[in-house]
């Protein structure tokens, strides 16, 4: 599966995550209080999951799923469907 970042540092940023399942907020644990990018959706191809979106902490899940969609993260990894998370 793909994780793809919107906004803050790593904006426009991706990398692969092994497992079936993406963590709620990556990375899943940094021991710090560090802030950390929250899952919003989850697109799937078929009952796969193929891809993650991670939104910066201080965006709006609006604002998440503006940039997704002009991105066009879904025609890209040929998702079926996609799964909100918030």
């Amino acid at each position: 599966m793909r994780a793809l970042f919107v906004g803050g540092t790593v904006d426009n940023s991706e990398l692969d995550i092994d497992g079936d399942e993406a963590p709620l907020n990556y990375p899943p644990s940094t021991g710090s209080g560090q802030s950390r990018y929250r899952l919003h959706h989850v697109g799937k191809h078929g009952d796969r999951a193929v891809y993650a979106v991670y939104g910066a902490p201080d965006l709006a899940d609006a604002e998440v799923r503006r940039i997704s969609e002009e991105r066009d993260y879904a025609r890209r990894f040929d998702a079926g469907s996609v799964d909100n998370v918030t």
